[in-house]
């Protein structure tokens, strides 16, 4: 099982490396959670430079495809060079997206009528795209999931632990990461908010 995050240059820590962190609490040899970037090394919009773990064409071949957001979103849409190398299939692929992250998949034309989330920033330049704009932080439609707001990159992870590993798993991870005492109201927040879009 892969799992690429893919991280541009300027990208949002919160949204990719959140998701890193929660998505590799599976601890098995076949499952491989990466950064994947345009380039061998990105750094971040706070300036923080990281090393991509794979390259974008390794998203074709990915059971799971996460794009986060950043301050190039933009640029990274209008570039026809760099969509060329993203070739991604929700028919075959978990492919989520936060933030400005859900622009790039309306901008590769995977999002169609199904309504999308975005942060307040992005929401825009989303509906410019054709997109209708929902005002709640996580939706999923088959196997096509977007989320708003930096930390709703919890969301996108525990929707990727729950459709791949089940719910027990997607539940387990998140009790981990959860502030001390408030552990339960966390995991429960996290599960209402993906609970009604899991298959």
């Amino acid at each position: 099982m892969h799992i690429a995050i893919l991280t541009f240059q300027g990208f949002n820590e919160l949204d990719s490396l959140i998701a890193l962190g929660l998505l590799n609490r599976i601890r098995r040899p076949d499952w491989r959670v990466s950064l994947c970037c345009p380039e061998a090394s990105v750094t971040s919009m706070n300036g923080v430079t990281v090393q991509a773990q794979s390259m974008l064409e390794e998203a074709a071949d990915a059971e799971v495809v996460l794009v986060g957001s950043g301050l190039r979103t933009r640029e990274v849409c209008a570039d026809p060079v760099l969509l060329a190398r993203l070739r991604l299939d929700p028919a075959r692929q978990l492919i989520g997206a936060q933030c400005s992250g859900t622009l790039l998949l309306a901008r590769l034309g995977l999002l169609g009528a199904v309504p999308a989330c975005t942060d307040l920033t992005t929401r825009p330049w989303v509906q410019e795209a054709g997109v209708q704009v929902l005002e709640q932080p996580f939706y999923a439609a088959g196997n096509l999931a977007t989320a708003g707001g930096c930390l709703a990159s919890v969301y996108l992870a525990a929707w990727v632990l729950a459709r791949t590993e089940g719910l027990d798993a997607a539940r387990q991870a998140l009790h981990y990461v959860a502030p001390v005492g408030e552990k339960e109201a966390s995991v429960e927040r996290a599960m209402a908010a993906i609970g009604p879009y899991l298959l």
